[in-house]
């Protein structure tokens, strides 16, 4: 070789080339775990594949620069010795620097990972306050034959709902309706309501009036000592061999019964759940007929505001009043929506509505 500085010049340059591509190899793998993971347009995916390229741009580079420094070297001039020496420069900075290179690939892959796994964070936090509610207030409720049912259910602007409502089956001709809203947001309700819901479930299969029911759970509640905590509940509970409805109400706003051709409340037979350990509450029994509709909801739709004034019971009975053949679902949408048109502020209480006519 005539230029035997460039033979030093071109192993440099291929131990560069060398250096560049073990972290360009990182930086792939790094790339594709990302497109797989959140695809190929991905701002993710977008910013891994442009440090592979930088990184395998810089190992290609190298490595022309050692096939040229070596065909010069071979058959070259002093001139183009002394312009391919200077490569010497930039490939020993990236020798030295070849920890610092493979670190920085490692901290990038440690860093998709992170952002992977945050991600994964931040989407099971969106779900779970879908995944409550469903449970909570679900939007799609059992097939009863002789009854018809309709629900609507609307989030307020907390992040975990506090009302609940259930259609159950309690015995063979025995259906039970169930809707309630516990004090405050937050996981600590939703809990709270979850635990009353499934509780009721059990302690209503055991008794046969609802007003025992009622008591057992207030006890069972209470017992936890969730002192800043209270549930308003109302159950009503369908026996078509008797051909009766029987109804207790713990402290909840008015449910409203269209029976005879009449608008009647269902208002509270006892105390708020919680308040007392030892509270008492009674069933009221009443006739039950084909046709006879049954509307329960929770205080977010009485308490939609425009200025001063409420939507109120009143308004939610009207409405009832006004068309009573209407369909379940069809009076549950169309109350939200008047509520929602009635109110010149947000709405930030939860907001749910059941109806149940026997058929």
């Amino acid at each position: 070789m005539e230029q035997p500085i460039l033979a030093v010049v071109a192993l440099l340059c291929a131990v560069a080339a060398g250096v560049w591509g073990r972290s360009a190899l990182r930086f792939q793998q790094s790339w594709q775990r990302t497109q797989a993971e959140y695809g190929d347009s991905s701002d993710q995916a977008v910013l891994s594949g442009a440090a592979f390229r930088k990184e395998l741009h810089a190992s290609l580079l190298y490595g022309l620069l050692a096939v040229a420094c070596f065909i010069v070297g071979v058959a070259g001039t002093p001139e183009a010795e002394a312009l391919f020496g200077l490569v010497a420069i930039p490939v020993v900075m990236s020798i030295y620097y070849n920890r610092d290179f493979r670190r920085v690939a490692r901290i990038a892959e440690d860093r998709n990972e992170l952002e992977r796994k945050a991600q994964e964070v931040l989407t099971q936090d969106e779900l779970a306050p879908r995944k409550w509610a469903a449970r909570l207030a679900p939007e799609e409720l059992p097939d009863f034959p002789g009854f018809e049912l309709g629900r609507v259910y609307e989030p307020g602007t907390g992040m975990m709902a506090g009302d609940f409502y259930d259609v159950f089956r309690v015995s063979p001709s025995r259906i039970a309706a169930v809707i309630g809203d516990v004090t405050g947001h937050g996981i600590e309700a939703s809990i709270t309501a979850f635990q009353a819901k499934y509780l009721l479930r059990v302690f209503l299969r055991q008794y046969r009036d609802p007003a025992q029911a009622m008591e057992e759970l207030n006890s069972q509640m209470s017992a936890l000592e969730r002192v800043e905590e209270f549930i308003s509940l109302l159950v009503v509970v369908f026996d078509t061999d008797s051909g009766t409805l029987r109804v207790c109400s713990a402290g909840h706003p008015a449910g409203w019964l269209w029976h005879a051709k009449e608008v009647r409340p269902l208002r509270a037979t006892g105390p708020l759940l919680m308040l007392d350990p030892n509270s008492h509450y009674h069933s009221r029994e009443i006739d039950l007929e084909s046709g006879d509709l049954v509307l329960l909801y929770t205080d977010g739709l009485a308490e939609a505001r425009s200025g001063d004034q409420f939507f109120g019971e009143e308004r939610i009975a009207n409405t009832l009043r006004r068309d009573p053949g209407v369909p379940p679902d069809v009076l549950c949408k169309t109350l939200l929506e008047a509520a929602k048109d009635f109110a010149t502020e947000p709405v930030t209480d939860d907001t749910a509505i059941l109806a149940i006519r026997r058929s």
